[in-house]
Order: structure tokens, then sequence, then C-alpha cells
């Protein structure tokens, strides 16, 4: 085993009034001069995002303070970019485009669900002053947590390969088509170096920054939404009326598809690192409650303003696009404004994305719309593009106690998110370049697992958590939304994988994939619900294998706090 169990250390004080926290994992050396504060002070820096810790203003009493919410305020509106990337937005107008106004109570519950396990991971940052990467670091033995980091970087590329299309599409849209794909491709790499210097300038400076790239996709999205003037009835009716009239496998297939949109894999691991950022007393049990209070307040506003962006490009399509029973009004409406590239709607069979959603816009409202439109895209690309640069990195320090500046994280994540996408912008052309997108959100679909049963597991772990662990009626409604969830993203794979090509070679590569794939699962699952209290699974004869029954026995017999366990956590040398 590749770690020890302190079983002879003096607990120290714990996050919950000096109460002991019982069973927390160690993971010391046996060297006794590697203690943590050695150990932690030749550790390289940090990430940038946390050299500067935001000070709570102090107030006489623990009553809601607007002054202390805007201490609080900035975790939340960084994680929120993730549900406003280029692939969100693509899921958004297929959504208006296919089903009208009919699943906008599927995006406004996938949001909620959203804000429901980001409330988790912010928690868990807050409660034990460590990041859910570091956790699973703690935890998992070596092979799990390999495979974990693995999963989470495919999620991060892929997220990133969206941003990247996102970016270069909407460079195309603003040169009007003379600035070839491949080229805006290539320009991604400069212009996110180029951001990452506001690194310099202090973290609420930055995240003021990300501030102003919200807005300006709220003003350029809601400018589309008020010159569509959709129905408010129909916006209404699609909002709280849980059903879709008339709808087939194709509407099926794109609720599915919000759903992997919105919840993404990586953006739990980005939160639960982003709220420590902020100078919180953990030492004292009504500071940490205050600050899951408020993070959990700034997070629901993130959201809702996130929900509305969201709501305003599928109005805006539901009200233009699914209204045509061809695009024979489309084209009209081109031919009318003069606009040159009439002759792509001038089909029978209606195809939107975001490119074609730009051209529509400028159809329909004229050329102006459409360079709004990409400026909108263009800031959801850049931000999320910056918010993944992050959550890389955080993933990569947790999982791997592995430093490396942030420069560096991006171009490793870059390049192999834009050999693909160069490649298919080059030789074959945007048609085949939006069309990623859908392979995208599969690919992100299959790495939710390993974010959600991993933060189950550990908020509803007393060990971890102590006085603020999932409760029993949390722990079912989280457990029983996130098996849901993770169903419909499974099932949403099976159709996309009735695509592939019929081939021996191909159903053998998918068959070995699928049982790997829920072996690992199934993994996971057996180890949340062990540590959520259902010892009896410890009986099964191949408990002992899966070192599980070991950590467990063992977590019995100590008694070291959670400061403790976050001190030692840079003191490990993973042999």
């Amino acid at each position: 085993m590749d770690r020890e169990i302190f079983t002879n250390e003096e607990p120290t004080a714990s996050v919950m009034n000096s109460r002991e926290i019982q069973g927390s994992i160690s993971r010391y050396d046996n060297d006794e001069e590697n203690t943590p504060d050695d150990t932690r002070n030749n550790t390289p820096t940090r990430s940038t995002y946390f050299e500067q810790k935001i000070q709570i203003p102090e107030t006489e009493d623990y009553k809601f303070s607007f002054r202390k919410l805007w201490a609080f305020t900035g975790p939340g509106f960084l994680m929120s970019i993730a549900y406003l990337d280029p692939g969100n937005i693509e899921s958004d107008l297929q959504s208006g485009a296919k089903a009208g106004f009919k699943l906008l109570w599927v995006l406004m519950s996938a949001t909620i669900l959203g804000l429901l396990m980001q409330r988790l991971a912010a928690r868990l940052g807050v409660v034990t002053g460590m990041h859910l990467a570091e956790i699973c670091y703690t935890y998992y033995h070596r092979i799990p947590r390999l495979i974990l980091w693995i999963m989470v970087e495919i999620a991060i590329i892929g997220s990133d390969m969206q941003e990247v299309i996102g970016t270069a599409t909407a460079l195309y849209l603003l040169s009007n088509e003379k600035l070839p794909l491949y080229a805006g491709v290539l320009i991604t790499i400069v212009d996110t170096f180029t951001f990452l210097l506001l690194d310099k300038y202090g973290l609420r400076k930055l995240e003021a920054f990300f501030g102003l790239l919200i807005t300006i996709m709220a003003l350029m999205f809601g400018y589309e939404y008020g010159a569509a003037a959709p129905n408010q009835g129909e916006i209404l009716k699609g909002l709280f009326i849980p059903y879709c009239s008339g709808c087939g496998p194709t509407q099926l297939i794109q609720a599915v598809g919000i759903i992997g949109a919105i919840i993404m894999p990586h953006n739990i691991y980005l939160h639960s690192a982003l709220v420590k950022s902020r100078d919180i007393d953990r030492s004292n049990k009504n500071k940490v409650k205050e600050a899951n209070m408020y993070y959990f307040i700034e997070a629901a506003i993130a959201l809702f303003i996130s929900f509305l962006i969201n709501l305003f490009v599928v109005s805006v399509f539901a009200e233009g696009f699914s209204q045509q029973d061809n695009n024979k009004t489309v084209y009209e409406e081109c031919i009318q404004h003069e606009i040159a590239y009439a002759h792509e709607f001038n089909t029978t069979n209606p195809q939107v994305d975001i490119l074609r959603g730009g051209k529509f816009l400028g159809c329909k409202f004229g050329q102006a719309a459409m360079y709004i439109w990409a400026v909108g895209i263009l800031a959801a690309g850049q931000s999320s593009t910056m918010t993944g640069t992050y959550a890389g990195q955080f993933v990569m320090e947790g999982f791997l106690n592995l430093y490396w500046k942030r420069w560096q994280r991006v171009l490793l994540t870059r390049s192999i998110a834009i050999m693909p996408t160069v490649l298919i912008a080059f030789f074959r052309g945007i048609n085949d370049l939006s069309g990623m997108n859908d392979l995208l959100n599969v690919l992100m679909s299959l790495q939710l697992p390993f974010a959600l049963i991993p933060i189950l597991t550990f908020t509803s772990t007393k060990s971890v958590m102590n006085d603020f662990k999932n409760g029993m009626p949390m722990k079912i409604l989280t457990g029983v939304l996130a098996a849901i969830v993770i169903g419909i993203n499974l099932f949403f794979v099976i159709i996309y994988m009735r695509k592939l090509p019929s081939h021996w070679a191909v159903y053998l590569f998918v068959i070995l994939g699928t049982v790997l794939y829920l072996l690992f699962v199934i993994y996971l699952t057996y180890f949340c619900l062990v540590t959520m209290g259902v010892q009896c699974l410890l009986k099964l004869p191949f408990s002992n294998s899966l070192g599980i029954k070991y950590e467990l026995d063992n977590k019995t017999n100590s008694e070291i706090s959670i400061d403790n366990l976050s001190s030692s956590y840079r003191s490990v040398n993973d042999n």
C-alpha cells in the first residue's frame, strides 16, 4: 500500500468547534523529516488564482450583509461560464429550431440540477479547504485516481475543442467569411495566452473581466431576443408545463443533449477549487456555515443569469426558425436584405448551427444582427477557454501533485484540442467542424459520472465533512438525480453510437470500451455506497481486493481532523 494511516496523532482542532473527525485518511510517508510544514514550504507555488486571498469583512453578527455577499462574489460567476460555452449555445439553438419552446422546462430543470451539484462542490471546498481533485488524491488508490484524472482531462480537452470551434466560427462571421476557418482556429492559440496576462492584475480584476464577458453575452443575445420578440405566453408554457406535445425521437435526443451540455464534469472540480480564494476561518463553524450560505446565493444568482442567456438563445430560434416548415421564408428574407449567402437557405431541409444561426439572424434582422451574434459567440468562447484552463490546472495539481506554469498547461491542452480541429477545418470545412459538437457532447456526457459520483461520495462522508455532510434526504435526492442524469447521458451515447459505421472492428472497440467503462463506474459507485454507510457491501468477497475494506477498517482507528488532513496533503511522496 502507498499510504500509512496515522493512529497515534493527537487530534487537532477541526472545522467544527474542535470536534475530532473520525476516519480521515492522512497520507504521510515514514520519513520523519518530511513534515507537513517543510513539504509545503518546498512545494512549487500554487495556482496564480490563489496567490491572493480575498478578505471577508467582519460584522457584529451573522445577519445577511451585502458587503459580505460582494466579498464572496466571483467564483460562482466563473463557474457559470461553463453553462454559456459554445457547446451550450449550439444546444440552445438546436433546441429552439427543432422543438420550439417545448423544451424550456428541460433547460430550467437541468440548470436547477446543476445548481445542486455546484452547491455540493462549493461546500466541499469551503469545509475541507481542499478541492475535489485533492480529496480524490487523498482517498482513492493510485490506479483509480489516475483513471479519474484521464477521464476529467478528456472532458476538459473536449470542452476546449468546442471553444476553439466557437471562437473560430465567430471570427469567420466577423470577417465576413474572408478569414479562413483554419486561420481562426490557429488564432485561438495566441489570444488565450494574451488573456492569461490578466493574472498579473490581481484576482478581483480577473473576476471583473469574466463579469464583463458575461455582460457582453447578455447584451448581445438579449438584443437578439428583443429583435425577435418571441411569444411570451409560449415561453411561460414551455417553462412550466413539463410536456412536449407532438415530439418525436429528434426532440427526445435534443432534450437529452440539453442536460449533457449544461452539466459539465470538469466544472464541478473547478468550482470546488475556486471557493478557496476567500479567506475563511475554517476553525469557526459559524464562519463556515456563513460562507456556504453566501456561496450558494452567489451561485444561484450566477446560474440564473446564465439561464436567462440560454433562454434568450432558445427563444430566438424557437420564434424564428422552428416556425418554418421549410427554409422558403428565410430564403426570401435573405433576398430582401440582399444577403450574399441566401442560397444556403434555398433548401427544403432546414439546418441550423452556430454558423447558420448567425446567418439566419442576418437574414431576419439585418447584417448587424449577425455581427452581434458573432460577438456573443466570441465572448462565450474566450471566457470558457480561460475557465477551462483553470480547471485543467487544478485537476493536474490535485490528481498528480504536479505543478505547471499556466502557459505550459494552456499549450498542452490547446495543442491537443487544435490538432484535429485545424485538420477538419482545412480539409473538410465548416459543416464538418460544426458537426463535431455532437460528438464532443457525447464525449463529455460519458465523463459525467467521474465528477458526480466522487462529489456525492465525499460530501456524504462524515470523515470529510463531519457536521456538514449530506443528510439522508439530500443523499437520496442527489443520488437519485445523479443516477437519472447518468442514465440519460448514457442513453444519449447509445443513440449516437447507432450512427457509427457497421463494422466488426467498430463493434469490438465499442463493446470493450463499454465493459471497461461500466466496471469503473461500478467501482466508484461501490466506494460511494460503502462510505455512505452501506457496510454490508464489505462482506462481499472481492471488497478486500478493491482496497476499500482496508481503508475503512483503518479509518475507524484514526482521529485526524480535516485541518490536519488538508495540511498533510502536499506532504505525500507517492512512491
